[in-house]
Formats: structure tokens, C-alpha cells, sequence
């Protein structure tokens, strides 16, 4: 499936969110727009052929559910503190060593592992990671590639 069969899909899962009133609502929209998008990307890379309309259609699927839910439960203060302590990993840490967060308002934590790291034949770094979630006891992992740009702060390629 080309990378326009996916897009196509975004807006008319944004269109059916396009109503939302509350923050909460906003904030599981968001949540289930962006897992949407990774799910149905993820998806296209797994399946082959005809059976590759379906992995996009069951990981968008899955992928909305996953970030609707996650995006329900995560706060600005959870979010902050995720993204501090990703960036604070991917910089200062080696391969396999962890950093972690806790928002004491919500209860909610992760933690953060470099997995590997790679010189890119551009010349920039790249690190493997995976984020453990833990939302109101559940726990989700999202894995991840990000490259250090020149001005120092690190970009989410897949």
C-alpha cells in the first residue's frame, strides 16, 4: 500500500474527532489520531501484497485504540515530564541504561532505555529506544527511533 492510501485515512479519522468540547476529549483525540497514524505505518511495513490493506486496516485500528486510551490518560504535567526525560535519556545516557519519571498528581511514571545507538552515513546519530508507560496501572511500551539534529535536540523518525 503507497504512503497516500494511509494519509488518506488520517483525515477521516480526525473528521469523526473534530467535535470535541472537553480537554479530556481533546487530549484521547489527539492520542487516537497519532496511534492511528503509527498503527496504520506500522501496519503497511508488515504486510505483503494483498494482505497488506488489512495489517494497514487492523494497525490503525489498534493504533487509535492504544493512543485514545493513552492520550485519555496522560496530563500536560504527564506529558512534560515524558518528553524531559526522553530527551534527558537519548542525550546523557548509554545503551541499555534507563531514566525514568513520575507525575506525584497523577500517579503515572515511565522510563526510558536507549537501546542503540548508530552513526548515520549524514553523519548524525540515531538511537533506538523503548518508553515504558505506566498509566493508572497499565502499562504500555512504545519502541522508537530519534536522531540528534544539529541544534541539539533530538527528532522522532519512527
Amino acid at each position: 500500500m503507497k504512503l497516500s492510501k494511509i494519509v488518506l485515512i488520517l483525515p477521516i479519522i480526525t473528521s469523526l474527532f473534530a467535535c470535541a468540547e472537553t480537554q479530556n476529549s481533546q487530549k484521547q483525540n489527539i492520542g487516537t489520531i497519532l496511534g492511528a497514524g503509527l498503527g496504520a505505518l506500522a501496519g503497511a511495513q508488515m504486510g505483503k501484497g494483498k494482505g497488506k490493506l488489512v495489517t494497514v486496516a487492523l494497525g490503525t485500528l489498534g493504533g487509535a485504540f492504544a493512543g485514545s486510551q493513552l492520550g485519555r490518560a496522560l496530563d500536560d504535567l504527564d506529558r512534560l515530564k515524558a518528553k524531559q526525560a526522553q530527551r534527558d535519556s537519548l542525550e546523557n545516557n548509554k545503551d541499555g541504561v534507563a531514566s525514568t519519571w513520575t507525575n506525584p498528581n497523577t500517579g503515572n511514571s515511565g522510563k526510558i532505555t536507549p537501546k542503540r545507538t548508530e552513526q548515520m552515513a549524514s553523519g548524525e546519530f540515531c538511537r533506538e529506544y523503548e518508553h515504558e508507560i505506566n498509566v493508572a496501572g497499565k502499562m504500555e511500551t512504545v519502541k522508537g527511533t530519534a536522531c540528534r539534529q544539529p541544534d541539539g535536540t533530538w527528532r522522532v523518525i519512527n
